[in-house]
């Protein structure tokens, strides 16, 4: 417990340095020191013997950290910073979430490559586009507050809107390509769909692929920015939240039963 709560203060104070007090260097080491300590306490009960012990409440703990590793990496490259305001402080809450209630869990067999590699790439795939999420709901708020010409903290804080929407479609076409293998990926293990609890996770991750999918030939087709891509990635991001985090509710916290 208390490195959970050693990670989550360094990621509150990390978002706090963003949002009203820039410090380039402390926003660059909290963030690795948090990563650790809230991935050494997470591997602990997660990873044991060849195995995924994973809950709601893990599995959601583990996604936030990941994402938070994305973006503290994607940090040195691209001006993705002021994402941090939002990724670090829900990462802070699913790691309480996780060590303070911990939920009905199901092993999941990792003994092999092909399933240590479909696992990785459902991660990072998820990773992105949780940022290209984050991206997308800042974007709509600079459009906004442009629109109403108001120079607020956060308008001055986000790069230009130009640089936003590039990092956006960046963040979609990468997350894009990596969905893409991470199904191609799964159906090494889809034996009965029924059988395994699969189909509704199945449809609805075809169904944000597909969005996703749009909204990029939109792009490359018709130039579409601004409200209408921040719509189509919500969108996208919508249904693949419910492929995982919703189907796996359903199934374990109210049928008690779990994909195989």
């Amino acid at each position: 417990m208390i490195p959970t709560l050693l990670a989550c203060t360094l990621y509150i104070v990390t978002a706090l340095l963003i949002w009203r007090r820039p410090h380039p260097l402390l926003e660059r080491t909290l963030p690795p020191i948090a990563l650790a300590l809230h991935g050494a306490a997470l591997s602990g009960f997660v990873f044991r013997a060849g195995t995924i012990t994973l809950g709601f409440n893990e599995a959601l703990s583990l996604f936030a950290w990941q994402s938070s590793l994305l973006l503290w990496g994607l940090c040195f490259r691209e001006p993705l910073r002021i994402l941090g305001t939002a990724i670090y402080p829900l990462t802070a809450l699913a790691a309480v979430v996780a060590v303070s209630s911990p939920s009905p869990t199901s092993d999941i067999i990792i003994d092999n490559w092909k399933a240590q590699l479909h696992i990785t790439l459902s991660l990072f795939s998820a990773g992105l586009l949780t940022l290209a999420a984050v991206q997308s709901i800042l974007l709509a708020a600079q459009d906004r507050l442009l629109h109403r010409h108001q120079l607020t903290h956060l308008a001055r804080a986000l790069p230009p809107v130009q640089t936003m929407e590039r990092l956006l479609f960046q963040l979609i076409g990468i997350g894009f390509v990596l969905l893409s293998l991470t199904l191609i990926s799964g159906l090494w293990f889809i034996h009965d769909w029924l059988a395994q609890h699969l189909a509704h996770k199945t449809i609805l991750s075809v169904t944000a692929w597909l969005i996703f999918g749009t909204l990029l030939w939109g792009r490359v087709r018709h130039g579409w920015r601004g409200r209408v891509a921040i719509r189509w990635a919500l969108a996208g991001y919508a249904m693949l939240i419910l492929a995982y985090f919703g189907s796996k509710l359903i199934l374990e916290e109210m049928l008690g039963r779990h994909w195989t």
